[in-house]
């Protein structure tokens, strides 16, 4: 059975100013979604399911899903802040979305097989698609898993910030940890991040794995989401109600402790490209221009 893609595209974008899942990146009208979807098929991915908010369908149909869908078995799951565990409800002040992990739970109705996660709104990069198919038809069992690991130097943006999941590994290459830090900079040569609002900076080396959420899961990873979902909203969400978020690293790291699990790290060369912010739309467009130039891409990528 050939793995399946889960698409987390359910994020409000508020650095980016808007929906950016739904920003064209070409003169085709193409988003970086398009290009993710493509590299996935041709990696042998099969299906695909898209975690959205129920009030963009349409326009999200309309953008992106209904030519997709053309070409592959696209279903949409529905991230929804009332979708919770039994007995829980949300708080009557949360706006924000629940978070990566919240989103994967989302489609647990639909997850049959084997599964891949990424971002709607970042470029990964063929190579790691490869690299996950490979290993979701090989090694995945329910407690086996694989996430792949990007040097930071090549997941950085010259406009502001980013989020990244700094990981380290055994020396047999499974994950002991995944630290999330949310404000890293560059320049790539000497990165650096803050825990405090600026206030004060730590270097961080180049060459520093992190995760930029594309994990291989087996569809029984879904339990131990299921579980830490309950966790979280018994001990975590009632100290900040408004903002607490559900990780997915968060549900891996639990796992890793309790001894459950392991994931293998996979390392990839590939550059990540994303718009984080409006101004990194003219470099994603460059670099996807001298793809398409150097043949990786079609200009039309579902003609």
């Amino acid at each position: 059975m050939k793995p399946m893609l889960v698409i987390m595209a359910a994020g409000m974008g508020s650095r980016f100013g808007g929906l950016k899942q739904m920003t064209p990146v070409d003169g085709a009208g193409q988003v970086i979604l398009d290009y993710s979807v493509y590299d996935a098929l041709q990696a042998g991915f099969e299906k695909v399911v898209c975690v959205i908010k129920k009030e963009i369908e349409a326009d999200f149909r309309q953008a992106v899903g209904d030519r997709i869908g053309k070409r592959c078995d696209l279903r949409y799951a529905f991230q929804d802040l009332r979708d919770l565990p039994a007995g829980r409800t949300a708080p009557p002040e949360r706006v924000k979305p629940w978070g990566t992990g919240h989103a994967v739970y989302a489609a647990r109705d639909l997850i049959d097989r084997p599964f891949a996660v990424i971002n709607a709104d970042d470029f990964y990069g063929r190579g790691a698609f490869m690299a996950l198919a490979r290993f979701l038809a090989e090694n995945a069992d329910e407690h086996t898993h694989a996430l792949v690991t990007y040097d930071l130097k090549n997941t950085l943006t010259e406009n502001g910030t980013v989020a990244r999941g700094v990981c380290t590994a055994d020396a047999a290459g499974y994950l002991t940890t995944v630290t999330e830090l949310t404000a890293i900079q560059g320049p790539p040569e000497s990165p650096s991040y803050t825990l405090d609002g600026g206030a004060s900076w730590t270097p961080l080396a180049p060459d520093t794995p992190v995760s930029l959420n594309t994990w291989g899961f087996h569809q029984g990873f879904l339990n131990a989401i299921g579980r830490e979902l309950e966790r979280f909203m018994a001990e975590d969400m009632p100290k900040n109600p408004a903002k607490a978020e559900f990780f997915l690293p968060s549900v891996v790291n639990a796992c890793l402790a309790a001894g459950t699990d392991r994931v293998k790290v996979v390392p990839t060369d590939e550059v990540w490209h994303g718009v984080t912010y409006r101004d990194d739309l003219p470099a994603l467009q460059q670099a996807l221009g001298a793809m398409r130039s150097a043949g990786r891409y079609p200009e039309r990528l579902w003609a």
